[in-house]
């Protein structure tokens, strides 16, 4: 029973504590958080539709949970935000380069044929549009 009271104690100093530190908040602090929550949500739209149509093709429920549509954006902006850090470190400086994007996923076999894929695709789509602004001209 000794060892009961002293954690009932704490409980209920970290409460009245928790709830000074809110009492006590400046009505600034509370409106900066409010706009980080809104902000926040301006971020998580960027590829929210991509990733519901994504998830869907991926054997989802054409409309998910907006938690885990939330979850994979979040996942989505870190491992962007990761790769783009570690290309602007060991590239160029300030200065973001699809090389060095390729030398940074040059062990993951699936990324880097991925990559490869894509750009080879991307080289063909340029010429088939210049040939076709050739031809109308």
């Amino acid at each position: 029973m000794a060892e009961g009271v002293p954690m009932q104690g704490n409980q209920a100093t970290y409460v009245d504590s928790h709830s000074e530190e809110e009492d006590s908040k400046p009505e600034g602090v509370e409106r900066e958080s409010t706009s980080e929550a809104s902000g926040t949500d301006t971020k998580k739209r960027i590829f929210s539709k991509e990733l519901r149509c994504m998830m869907y093709g991926f054997g989802d429920d054409q409309n998910p949970y907006a938690e885990s549509v939330e979850l994979l954006e979040d996942l989505v902006l870190d491992f962007i935000t990761q790769i783009t850090l570690k290309a602007i470190e060991i590239g160029r400086p300030g200065r973001v380069q699809v090389e060095d994007i390729i030398f940074l996923i040059r062990k993951d076999a699936r990324k880097y044929s991925r990559v490869r894929e894509l750009l080879m695709m991307n080289e063909e789509l340029k010429k088939a549009r210049k040939a076709f602004d050739e031809a109308i001209y």
